[in-house]
C-alpha cells in the first residue's frame, strides 16, 4: 500500500527550524483590492466551513494562466537535481538525492496567491525539455476525470533512464478565512538501471486570508517519498504558520529505514529557500538545496498554430492573454464560454461515465494501482533511448514540426508502390487526428506503442445517423464543440487484409467493408 498523508507530525506542528530567521513571505503576499474583496465575500458569503469547491466558478483575478496540466511541470523543472540521479551507485545517497529533487520545485510559482486553471476533461498538456547536454525531457498529460478532478501525466528522459508515472487529484474545500486544495494522488518515478521505483505524494496548498486580512500561499501537512525496493522513507512536514508564532514556508522531516525503524537523516529549513541535511550517525549538517539560486527550465510546447483544440495552451489562449493583461470581463467572459462547452458536451454525452481517456489506461492492479491512469503505450524499459523516443514520439505530438512531419511521411507512403494487390485501392477514407494520426484508434497494426483507448461517446442527429463534425471530435476527443481550427481532412489509412473497415457515408450512416474469404 502506497503511504498517504500523515495528520500526525514526527515532529512539532509548529514551524520551528534550526535557522532562527523569520522567513519574509515576500511574494507569496497578495494584497486584494476592494472590488476583488467584494466579488470573494460574494461567492463565499454562499459557502459553509468544508464545503467542496470543486463545483464553484472562483474570480479569474485568483487565477494563474496556465492549466493544472501544465503547472505539473514544475516538479521536473530543476534538471540539475533530477538527471544525475541514477548515476548515484550508493542507494542511501540515491535516496537523499531523490528527497532533495522532490524539494527542488516547490518555489517554482507565479506572485502572490494564484490558482491553475481546471483542465476540461479529455483536455492536453504535452511538452519538452532541451537540456545542456544535448539530451531531452519528454512530458504528456490529460485530464482523465473532471469530477472528480484528476490530472494523469508521464515524463520520461530516455538518455538518463528516467520515468515519473502520475496522477494529481486535487480537491478544494472553504475552511472559513481560507481555502485548501488537498492534493491526492501519487508519483512513481523509475531509474531503468536500477531496478526501483519512488513513490511520492505532494504536500496540501493553503490560500490564506480570503475574508480579512492580506491574501498568504502556504503548503502544509505531509508528503512522503518511499522506495520499497531499499526500504527507505522520508517523511517531509511542509510547516503552517502558527496564530502565535513560528515561521512561513518552513520544512522539517527524516529518513529513515523503514526495515529497522531506524531515522538516519533529518531535514530542515525553508522551501523557498535553504534546506539542509543532518546526518544523525555523524552529526554533521550541510546544505542540501538552496531554491534562491536554483535556475529552472520551465518545461517548451508546440506553437499554438500546430495545437489541436482541446491542448491547454491553444483551449484557454484567450483566457490566459485576458488574465496577463488584467482584463477580468474577457477572462471570465472566455472562461465561462469553455466551461458552458464542457456541461454541455457532458448533457450530451449522458455522465462522465461514458468518457474513456485517449492517452492513458486504467493502472494495474497492485502496489501502482493509486496511479488511477497511466500512459496508455508500452515504452520499453530495455530498449535503447533512440528506440524509446521514437515509441514516446508515437503516443502524441510532443516536438514542434512533429504532426507535420508525419503526415508528410504518410502523405508519401500513400503514392509509394504496393506490394499488395490493390491495397491502396481497398482503402476508404476515415478521420484522422488533426496532429497527423498520433494516436492509434485501430487503424495501425498493433505494436508496442499502440494507444487504443478513445472517447466511447459519439453524438447522435435524429435519425440514429452520427454528424461527421461530430465524428471528429469524438474521434480524437481533441476538440471542444464548435472550437475554431477544429476541421478534419479525410486521410487514407494503413490497413491489415481482412481487418473490417468502417466508414461514414454522406448520409452519416456507417458503411462496414470486409473482405470476401479466399
Amino acid at each position: 500500500m502506497v503511504l498517504g498523508h500523515h495528520k500526525n507530525s514526527l515532529s512539532s506542528n509548529r514551524s520551528s527550524t534550526e535557522d532562527p530567521r523569520d522567513s519574509d513571505p515576500g511574494e507569496d503576499v497578495e494584497v486584494v483590492n476592494t472590488e476583488q474583496g467584494n466579488v470573494l465575500s460574494h461567492i463565499i458569503s454562499q459557502l459553509r466551513p468544508g464545503a467542496d469547491l470543486s463545483r464553484v466558478t472562483l474570480p479569474t483575478f485568483i487565477l494563474e494562466p496556465r492549466s493544472m496540466l501544465e503547472r505539473i511541470t514544475n516538479f521536473m523543472a530543476v534538471p540539475d537535481t533530477l538527471l544525475p540521479l541514477p548515476t548515484i551507485d550508493d542507494p542511501v545517497q540515491r535516496f537523499v538525492a531523490v528527497t532533495k529533487f522532490y524539494l527542488s520545485g516547490w518555489h517554482i510559482k507565479p506572485p502572490g496567491v494564484k490558482k491553475p486553471l481546471n483542465p476540461v476533461l479529455g483536455e492536453t498538456f504535452t511538452g519538452y525539455w532541451d537540456y545542456p547536454d544535448g539530451t531531452r525531457g519528454y512530458y504528456i498529460s490529460e485530464q482523465t476525470s473532471h469530477h472528480p478532478p484528476k490530472s494523469s501525466y508521464f515524463y520520461m528522459a530516455p538518455a538518463h533512464k528516467i520515468r515519473i508515472d502520475g496522477t494529481l487529484k486535487p480537491r478544494s474545500k472553504f475552511l472559513g478565512n481560507s481555502v485548501g486544495s488537498f492534493m491526492e494522488g501519487i508519483a512513481v518515478m523509475r531509474f531503468f538501471n536500477r531496478n526501483e521505483r519512488y513513490f511520492v505524494t505532494q504536500p496540501n496548498m493553503y490560500a490564506r486570508g480570503i475574508l480579512f486580512g492580506k491574501m498568504k500561499y502556504e503548503l502544509g501537512d505531509h508528503a512522503i517519498v518511499r522506495c520499497p525496493e531499499t526500504g527507505l522513507d522520508a517523511d517531509i512536514e511542509f510547516k503552517v504558520k502558527g496564530w502565535m508564532g513560528g515561521t512561513y514556508n518552513a520544512i522539517g522531516g527524516f529518513i529513515k529505514d523503514s526495515k529497522s525503524g531506524k531515522h538516519l537523516f533529518e531535514l530542515s529549513g525553508f522551501w523557498h529557500g535553504e534546506m539542509f541535511i543532518k546526518d544523525l550517525a555523524t552529526g554533521k549538517k550541510e546544505l542540501l538545496f538552496d531554491a534562491t539560486h536554483a535556475k529552472p527550465s520551465m518545461v517548451k510546447a508546440r506553437p499554438i498554430s500546430e495545437q489541436s483544440p482541446r491542448e491547454s495552451q491553444r483551449l484557454w489562449d484567450t483566457t490566459t492573454r485576458a488574465i496577463k493583461k488584467a482584463d477580468q470581463k474577457t477572462a471570465t467572459d472566455e472562461k465561462t464560454r469553455i466551461e458552458d462547452e464542457q456541461r454541455a458536451e457532458a448533457a450530451e454525452r449522458g455522465g462522465e461515465e461514458n468518457w474513456k481517456p485517449v492517452l492513458f489506461k486504467a493502472a494495474p492492479p497492485g502496489d501502482e494501482e493509486q496511479l488511477d491512469w497511466i500512459i496508455n503505450a508500452r515504452v520499453d524499459d530495455h530498449a535503447s533511448p533512440e528506440q524509446q523516443l521514437q515509441q514516446i514520439l508515437a503516443i502524441a505530438a510532443i516536438l514542434p514540426g512533429q504532426g507535420m512531419q508525419q503526415q508528410q511521411q504518410q502523405q508519401q507512403q500513400q503514392h509509394a508502390p504496393s506490394d499488395t494487390y490493390n491495397t491502396s485501392q481497398q482503402q476508404p477514407a476515415q478521420y484522422q487526428h488533426p496532429r497527423g494520426d498520433m494516436i492509434n484508434y485501430g487503424q495501425h497494426d498493433s505494436g508496442p506503442s499502440a494507444v487504443q483507448s478513445q472517447p466511447y461517446y459519439q453524438p447522435k442527429r435524429q435519425g440514429g445517423a452520427t454528424a461527421s463534425n461530430d465524428l471528429a471530435t469524438s474521434m480524437d476527443g481533441m476538440s471542444l464543440r464548435g472550437g475554431a481550427g477544429g476541421a478534419y481532412q479525410p486521410q487514407p489509412t494503413q490497413w491489415r487484409q481482412g481487418q473490417p473497415l468502417v466508414r461514414h457515408n454522406s448520409h452519416g450512416a456507417e458503411e462496414t467493408f470486409v473482405d470476401a474469404e479466399t
